[in-house]
């Protein structure tokens, strides 16, 4: 099947490589040209514009935009102007679900189906396969299978490909519904996500709090003591834990194992800084919690410590400070004393 793809990046090229392996014609954009040309190099059509790209599609064209959420809707209404009825636009992207809606209902007036697709995946994709929620009008759906069924991961060793009853979902993608669900399902997919990276984070933080009594503490009134010293006195290998983790654990995960890996590599993780982005989704997942009225402590709690990680907080604990220091004379003590 031919499928163009905008945006060349982390996730689009090597989604991309998986298609042209598979067989698929690829036509390919990016404002990147060094991008353009890495993937024609490997069998790629290459288009050099937008014009250009949506020429070289052949109808019904099916355009995939795979661009950060605040790019894109000026992209796919740029992809809309010069595509005609029987066209679809597919958004695999973190796009917010609302526009997915919004956007579905303006281009069906021009006959311009919208397939929202929430993209699992990230940069092992290519070879692990990309799990994908997916949004938007049966017709169009049918019409892409062939690409989500690539995409995808594929059937398990538990399962049966050649079964009438085989479902997609057990392949790795889902129609979940019309427009704007398949992000929705993103959206919340994501939201989880934070609040398993937390956990994680949260639980190895404390282990390696565990020799805490080891270390001499300052005997003084900005120092809470640490009551019971000799049950804190453990040396335990991070790295270690999280391997043995991953072997039986009920807590095992594919986050677990690149936690491992992380831990193995550098237990200090000295390339990093602590500051934790986030992309939308979580925020978004909290206000469909607040919208609907579904209690969300955990998943709210992991959003505002990425906030807080980001240096949200950072004049807050300032303030703090200074009220101690007006109320009882309490000076601060450096972050690197124990």
């Amino acid at each position: 099947m031919q499928i163009g793809m905008m945006g060349l990046g982390r996730m689009g090229a090597n989604m991309v490589r998986r298609l042209l392996h598979d067989g698929h014609e690829c036509v390919v954009y990016d404002i990147n040209a060094d991008q353009v040309d890495l993937l024609v190099a490997e069998g790629a059509v290459g288009a050099i514009s937008v014009e250009d790209f949506v020429s070289k599609l052949r109808k019904p064209a099916c355009a995939w935009v795979m661009l950060p959420a605040a790019v894109t809707g000026p992209n796919v209404d740029a992809l809309a102007k010069l595509m005609t009825a029987g066209d679809i636009i597919i958004d695999g992207g973190n796009s917010h679900y609302h526009d997915a809606v919004d956007k579905a209902a303006e281009l069906s007036a021009k006959g311009i189906d919208y397939v929202d697709v929430g993209t699992s995946g990230g940069v092992w994709g290519l070879e692990r396969g990309y799990c994908l929620m997916i949004g938007g009008p049966a017709r169009a759906i049918r019409l892409l299978d062939p690409v989500f069924a690539t995409l995808a991961p594929g059937a398990s060793e538990q399962t049966s490909p050649q079964s009438e009853n085989y479902p997609t979902q057990q392949r790795g993608y889902l129609h979940c519904g019309p427009s704007g669900a398949g992000h929705f399902v993103k959206m919340i997919h994501n939201g989880i996500e934070y609040g398993m990276m937390a956990a994680y984070a949260e639980g190895m933080t404390i282990i390696k709090a565990a020799g805490s009594g080891l270390q001499k503490r300052s005997a003084n009134a900005e120092t809470s003591p640490l009551a019971t010293p000799q049950y804190y006195k453990f040396d335990i290998d991070l790295a270690a834990v999280a391997e043995v983790w991953r072997h039986g654990s009920v807590i095992s995960s594919w986050l677990l194992d690149l936690t491992a890996e992380a831990l193995r590599q550098d237990p200090r993780l000295s390339d990093y800084s602590g500051r934790v982005s986030d992309s939308g989704e979580g925020r978004w997942t909290v206000n469909a919690a607040i919208d609907t009225g579904v209690p969300a402590p955990v998943l709210s709690a992991a959003l505002f410590q990425r906030f807080s990680s980001q240096g949200g907080s950072e004049y807050g604990d300032k303030l703090l400070s200074a009220m101690r220091f007006a109320f009882g004379g309490h000076h601060e003590k450096s972050r690197d004393e124990p």
